[in-house]
């Protein structure tokens, strides 16, 4: 017996929900290299191989989330699967996506208890100097990229001396407010901001206007509504929650910049301890997927309840939720939001100050927590050579601080 149009409809739609399951857990298992490379993963998979868009297309969904805040590769890859194959084929892209990244780190926080003696103290050592030399790595790359005038690299040094001297959990986001204001006055606008139109493609994702006011509008309500909810009743999941979810609204310019928002939220509240978080986020530069699912770490390792699961599932939920909110709410209004000069300026000032932020990092806590001996400079120095001159894989580079800090610990 034929099926009915509209179940045919839907049998269809669930053969393409699983095509992109399918294809993003592929991409899942086997994406190293922060956001810039999976960037180019996606490209080669969905624009050249199995060409569900064209060039111009994901030229422009890239340009979109990278104008916004949040994890840039997580956000192209859920509205990959927003278009072919509608709200479910978006869940199955981020979910193949992120998911084998948040499990390998789950498997890590869960082990990190138990790994004691020379071995497992070497092993924490090691990933604590890979953090050094990836941020630093990053800090290299973002000021050549986002700072090549006079105008944003004094942005990015007023962000430094601000960071400095303000000791308060708000003093990123007057930063990153600083700079967006710094870069409205200072800043020139781009020429393909000014005159590139948006693909039709891009535009219409199966998102409506209202929807994406909608996505607007609860992005606003979480943001400004959970501080005024832990007035009335002050638990530890609310508490969360909000930390994790507002460092995942703040982060402009990429993966690392979640780095020093995670460790005022964590460390600095005495949730995390500074040696586990840095060791965590080393683990993360070794596991493919986006470094968001750093936050998975940061919930199983959590001092007090909730931690383990339902930790992990706030912290997850937390951080990528605003990503998604805006990339969902900009869809609809991506043409006209791209074309204002105003609006171009103010994001060249926030990365900027990006910038200062993640250099601030660099020294507290991540250089001073990891960088303790001659030796320790030498090892990350030497990661340091291998990320920018030789290009040497992340996971390679790991795998080196790992070994040079188990073989450090043992000579001791």
């Amino acid at each position: 017996m034929n099926l009915p149009p509209v179940t045919a409809s839907r049998a269809g739609r669930l053969v393409d929900v699983f095509d992109v399951l399918k294809a993003f857990l592929k991409l899942g298992l086997t994406s190293f290299g922060g956001p810039i490379a999976h960037l180019g993963y996606f490209r080669r998979e969905f624009v050249e191989r199995r060409r569900w868009l064209d060039d111009e297309a994901y030229t422009d969904l890239v340009a979109l989330c990278q104008f916004l805040p949040g994890p840039a590769s997580s956000q192209v890859g859920f509205s990959i699967g927003l278009m072919r194959a509608g709200w479910l084929g978006g869940l199955a892209a981020w979910c193949g996506f992120t998911l084998p990244s948040v499990f390998l780190l789950i498997g890590f926080a869960a082990l990190a208890p138990d790994l004691g003696g020379v071995l497992g103290q070497g092993l924490i050592h090691g990933l604590k100097l890979v953090a050094v030399a990836v941020v630093a790595q990053a800090v290299w790359d973002m000021a050549r990229r986002l700072c090549p005038d006079r105008q944003r690299a004094a942005i990015a040094l007023v962000a430094m001396l601000v960071l400095a001297i303000l000791t308060t959990i708000y003093a990123q986001l007057l930063v990153i407010g600083l700079g967006a204001l710094l870069g409205a006055v200072f800043c020139r606008i781009p020429g393909e901001m000014k005159n590139r139109e948006s693909h039709p493609m891009v535009s219409t994702l199966h998102v409506s206007r209202v929807i994406g006011w909608g996505a607007l509008a609860l992005f606003f309500v979480l943001l400004l509504g959970l501080p005024a909810v832990l007035t009335l009743h002050n638990t530890r999941g609310i508490q969360m929650f909000d930390a994790f979810y507002r460092s995942g609204a703040l982060v402009f310019g990429g993966g690392h910049v979640v780095l020093p928002l995670l460790q005022q939220r964590t460390v600095a509240t005495g949730w995390i301890g500074s040696s586990d978080f840095l060791a965590g986020y080393g683990a993360a530069q070794a596991a493919p997927g986006p470094l968001f699912t750093f936050a998975a770490f940061l919930g199983w390792m959590m001092a007090e309840p909730p931690h383990q699961w339902a930790g992990t599932a706030l912290a997850t939920l937390g951080i990528f939720l605003p990503g998604l909110l805006l990339v969902i709410a900009a869809l609809p209004h991506w043409q006209s939001l791209r074309s204002r000069p105003a609006t171009a300026a103010m994001l060249s000032g926030v990365n900027a100050a990006v910038v200062g932020l993640l250099a601030t990092a660099l020294y507290s806590p991540v250089w001073t927590s990891a960088v303790l001996s001659n030796a320790d400079f030498a090892i990350a120095a030497i990661c340091f050579l291998l990320l920018t001159r030789w290009k040497a894989p992340p996971l390679a580079v790991v795998v080196v601080c790992a070994l040079a800090g188990i073989a450090e610990f043992a000579l001791r």
